[in-house]
């Protein structure tokens, strides 16, 4: 699916990407779109990955969480995380950056994790970096 219009991830490779939203309404359906496309095996469904991320609120352009930040990339098998991460990894090669745009019944719905500064039903932004 192509980049949503006046969203932007700029960085290389080996640094924490910075993203530019638009604001305004978020897309309505699931984003994945591939920044750099990696090779190497495809992550299967359900499947475990070693990934640096960035995650940023749609609504508030704040940064949450992000691996960069504690220096080092998490380890975590897809069942384990929200449906958006679930749907959109998959296929993803390790060496890859995906952008993921995951509307809010896709994320937390209106139960964010308490003190995260998401909010109910706030549709997230993710900057993945697959490693190898």
């Amino acid at each position: 699916m192509a980049i949503p219009d006046g969203v932007s991830v700029e960085g290389g490779a080996d640094e924490k990407p910075r993203v530019t939203l638009p604001g305004g309404d978020p897309p309505g359906e699931l984003v994945i779109h591939d920044v750099v496309e990696g090779d190497g095996d495809a992550v299967a469904p359900g499947g475990t990955v070693n990934a640096h991320y960035v995650g940023i609120g749609w609504s508030s352009g704040r940064q949450f969480d992000a691996s960069w930040d504690r220096g080092a990339p998490l380890s975590f098998p897809l069942d384990r995380v929200i449906a958006g991460w679930q749907e959109g990894i998959p296929g993803m090669r390790p060496g890859g950056r995906r952008l993921l745009v995951i509307p809010g019944e896709k994320a937390y719905g209106p139960t964010p994790p308490p003190g995260s500064g998401i909010g109910a039903n706030e549709a997230l932004v993710f900057v993945v970096d697959l490693v190898e």
